[in-house]
Formats: C-alpha cells, sequence, structure tokens
C-alpha cells in the first residue's frame, strides 16, 4: 500500500532529505550545493510511504509565475510501483485544496525520462527541451490550471 503525506516533522524532512541525497546526488551526480537551496523552508514537502517504508518525495512551492511542482524523487527499488504516481497526485491534491488565492499556472521542469509520468497527469512540454544541473529538461504545465478571481 503506497500512502503519501504531508511533512509533519524534522525527522521525516531528514528523510525526505536522505532520499534525494540518494537519487539526484548519488545516482544522477547532481552537486549536492544545486539539489538544497534557499526554497525548502517555503515549501510544502511530502514523503511516500511503500507498505510503511519511506520510498519517494516531492515538494510544491509559490512562485512569481505560479505553483511550481518540485523534487519528484523515488528510490530506484521502488520505481515502476506507483510510488511517482502516487507523489504527484498527493502534490496536485494539496495545491487544489490548500490555494486561496487564484493560481496563475502549475508548472514543473521535468527530466524527460519522467515526462510520460506527468503527461499521463495532463501535463505538456512548454518550450525548448533545457539542462538543469546536468540532466536534460522540459518545462512541462498543467492547462487549465489558469484562473483568475471571480
Amino acid at each position: 500500500m503506497i500512502n503519501v503525506l504531508p511533512i509533519s516533522s524534522p525527522e521525516e524532512l531528514d528523510i525526505a532529505f536522505a532520499i534525494r541525497r540518494e537519487v539526484f546526488v548519488e545516482e544522477q551526480k547532481v552537486a549536492a550545493e544545486e539539489e538544497y537551496d534557499e526554497y525548502e523552508s517555503g515549501s510544502t514537502h511530502f514523503l511516500a510511504r511503500l507498505d510503511g517504508t519511506p520510498c519517494g518525495t516531492a515538494r510544491w512551492r509559490r512562485t512569481s509565475n505560479g505553483i511550481k511542482m518540485e523534487r519528484f524523487a523515488v528510490l530506484h527499488a521502488y520505481r515502476g510501483r506507483g510510488v511517482g504516481k502516487a507523489l504527484v497526485q498527493a502534490v496536485l491534491d494539496s495545491i487544489f485544496s490548500q490555494q486561496p488565492e487564484p493560481i496563475e499556472s502549475i508548472y514543473l521542469h521535468a527530466q524527460v525520462t519522467a515526462m510520460p509520468l506527468y503527461t499521463s497527469f495532463g501535463f505538456v512540454a512548454v518550450g525548448p527541451m533545457f539542462e538543469e544541473a546536468g540532466i536534460q529538461h522540459y518545462k512541462m504545465v498543467l492547462p487549465g490550471s489558469a484562473y483568475s478571481k471571480q
């Protein structure tokens, strides 16, 4: 059973950071100083567990361009088991339930290999491919997520 909940303690955040370190820094060779940023404290973080074992994480935050979903990471041994889908759904549910203000847009920077996951939720690629932390990405947006105050 997959369970995804917002992180509610420093201990859970440490677990999420350990997952990100294993996936991004160790596996994908992203520099640690690029992986951890000034937005950690202003983001809503999530921890995914499969049968009680922590195995994935993600976060979202408000930016000047809308809501940015980011730092999706699933440990290698747990990929292909629905953890990524559960994380995306939990993050989207959180965004839509917690935003008192209009959402200008919902977007993310997807690694090329992860694009099919986001496409399954309706995200579409916009603009050219670009490099971020040495990895090829596309900006993806969720059409219809933009609306204005009535």
